[in-house]
């Protein structure tokens, strides 16, 4: 899938620490999987190789999706919105995408004045990465 990166990486408005957001979509079905950032570097990557690359911000690294627990996401088109300050990722989702064995990391929400699961885990986290979930 190796694309010319330069014409979207133009055009994205990087943050000032140099990220940009990117919400993981289920490119068939529309399920919002997850939000991550990304910088220039992981936009770049993710377009060469179509498998999504993030920036993780606590490890001030790069995180190939799925590096650690298999659950790699395979890139179908990256979108920026109208303002260039957001992407959305249309991805191919390979088992699941949130750290706690979900298939989507949207799974609270505000019911009756309560927080409430709406779906348990497909996974055990221990299963994923060989420790408990954060």
């Amino acid at each position: 899938m190796v694309m010319d990166a330069s014409p979207l990486l133009a055009a994205i408005r990087f943050d000032a620490a140099g990220l940009i957001p990117c919400i993981a979509q289920q490119h068939d079905t529309g399920e919002v999987l997850m939000m991550a950032w990304m910088n220039r570097e992981a936009v770049a990557e993710t377009l060469a190789t179509g498998r999504v690359c993030y920036w993780s911000r606590s490890r001030q690294a790069l995180w190939r999706k799925g590096e650690t627990s298999g659950q790699v996401q395979r890139l179908i088109e990256l979108r920026l919105d109208c303002d260039g300050d957001a992407l959305l990722a249309l991805v191919d989702q390979q088992g699941v995408a949130c750290h706690t064995g979900r298939r989507s990391c949207f799974f609270r929400a505000l019911r009756d004045g309560r927080l409430v699961e709406l779906s348990a885990p497909l996974i055990a986290p221990e299963q994923l990465y060989g420790g408990p979930a954060a």
